[in-house]
């Protein structure tokens, strides 16, 4: 039998159908690697009751004839997303302990589709950060390893680390993420995997926990193009409970798969060549660009003139919808309390101790941007500027059908390597955040290795609404990229 962790979901769909082996195997097997893997520090809880038991019910349903779109696939949840009766944290210590009562729409899209949870994985603290080194429950550590001998542990990405590190180890066959500015393609990119951000409001954000309001966008993890078709299919679709959630058609991401890119347009937009880009970085460009333009795609010299302005538009509005969202957690409704003299200092203590340095700074921060007298000068001008790096795009897009850049200024770094530096922490998502701030799907594919045996990425951006594009440019590129290699954490696993 087959390494039942090393099959891409499509894959072991077809092995179920075959009964090859069955979904309490498929899902015994990953609970036994996630045990070999503790020390990645990818899960904050693991589900394995739940997750024997949906696999034991996923089979009764395929023996009967109702198998669901991933019936029987085991799967890992991204702590930001509320699951009924199962701890849900966002990385945080003010949350530990918090239990909900409900289900997030995406889960039950999910579950209802057949998935089998094997934990809630680990996440920046409220999915503020580019490392996951920000959440109370510890570092995730990234699965690749340099091939200097070196050993250093490096980082994952951020904030959805523990989803890709899961994904990366071969202890989930995919994930649930969720992308602010990044923090699902950056990951993607750093543990060698695919990671999309659909459009916003493709997928609902009902029940899951809140960082940036008109930001925020549920998205997928996958070992390939294909299943991340898969999963999105299952994740997508109009929910009543959710304002943000767009009553728009859900194509059928699979058949897009379908044919080639002859003839599409693919522009590369010349603000993407930034000063002191590594030159590992210029060259994947150019390749994926060679294979683009080898499968019979036209290549484009397109224009984004308010890109630089994309990140300082990103820092002002994320931390200013921060500081209102986190509002909430002020130790009377939920989640941790510390007792104060009075109610003022009851919430004092309560967000001094339950937020960790990186959410306090950017409470602070957005806090400042919306006080009187600077809400004009930043949040509104950013705003306004946030409608002109939109607008490029829309100009972009009657020249070309999509977008291809890199995903990352750099491969992995070590963890602790930016740390005592925030800018040049949110200096990572220079890449991923024009897109975020347009609502635009983006999805990174892994494209190669840098010279330290890295996985590097390649986003492809599209029109709002137009998934479906984006993947098939992305199956494109995975085709000539013809990325098969693992992590050595992987291949010691196997052996």
């Amino acid at each position: 039998m087959t390494n039942l962790t090393n099959m891409t979901m499509a894959e072991a769909l077809k092995g179920l159908e075959n009964k090859d082996f069955t979904s309490v195997e498929l899902t015994q097997a990953h609970l036994d690697a996630m045990e070999a893997a503790r020390h990645l520090n990818a899960y904050i809880t693991e589900t394995p009751e739940i997750a024997i038991k949906q696999a034991e019910e996923s089979d009764k349903r395929r023996a009967d004839g109702t198998a669901g779109l991933l019936e029987g696939i085991p799967v890992a949840v991204k702590d930001l997303f509320c699951t009924k009766g199962v701890q849900t944290t966002a990385g945080s210590h003010i949350l530990e302990g918090f239990v909900p009562e409900y289900e997030s729409t995406v889960t039950t899209k999910l579950f209802a589709d057949g998935a089998v949870m094997l934990g809630k994985v680990n996440n920046d603290e409220f999915a503020m950060g580019s490392a996951n080194t920000t959440s109370y429950y510890g570092k995730v550590i990234n699965p690749w390893q340099r091939n200097d001998g070196s050993n250093a542990e490096l980082a994952p990405g951020g904030s959805s680390g523990g989803s890709a590190a899961a994904v990366a180890a071969r202890i989930a066959m995919a994930a649930t993420g969720t992308d602010t500015g990044g923090s699902i393609r950056q990951p993607a990119a750093f543990c060698g995997i695919t990671g999309i951000k659909p459009t916003y409001g493709r997928c609902s954000r009902w029940g899951i926990v809140a960082f940036s309001s008109s930001l925020d966008q549920a998205g997928s993890f996958a070992r390939n193009v294909e299943d991340s078709a898969l999963f999105l299919q299952s994740m997508s679709g109009f929910d009543p409970k959710d304002s943000t959630s767009a009553d728009v058609e859900v194509p059928d991401f699979m058949s897009a798969l379908q044919g080639d890119i002859k003839g599409l347009k693919v522009g590369i937009p010349k603000e993407y060549r930034v000063d002191g880009m590594p030159k590992e970085i210029e060259d994947i460009w150019q390749k994926g660009i060679e294979w683009v333009k080898d499968a019979g795609a036209e290549i484009v010299d397109v224009s984004l003139p308010h890109t630089k302005y994309a990140l300082p538009t990103y820092y002002i509005i994320a931390p200013a919808e921060c500081s209102s969202n986190l509002a909430r957690y002020d130790g009377v409704k939920y989640g941790q309390r510390v007792e104060g003299e009075d109610l003022i200092d009851t919430y004092e203590k309560t967000r001094a101790a339950g937020f960790g340095d990186e959410v306090k700074r950017r409470i602070m921060i957005g806090t400042y941007a919306l006080s009187s007298g600077y809400y004009d000068a930043y949040y509104i001008k950013a705003q306004k500027v946030r409608r002109l790096i939109s607008n490029d795009f829309m100009e972009a897009y009657k020249k070309c059908d999509v977008l291809l850049t890199p995903t990352a200024p750099s491969a992995a770094f070590a963890l602790g390597e930016n740390e005592d530096d925030p800018i040049k922490m949110y200096l990572n998502d220079v890449f991923t955040v024009p897109a975020s701030l347009a609502g635009l799907p983006g999805m990174s594919v892994p494209a190669g290795l840098n010279e330290q045996g890295l996985p590097l990425g390649l986003q492809i951006i599209g029109r709002p609404w137009d998934e479906a594009t984006v993947l098939k440019v992305g199956q494109a590129v995975e085709k000539a990229a013809n990325f098969i290699e693992m992590p050595s954490f992987n291949s010691k696993m196997a052996a």
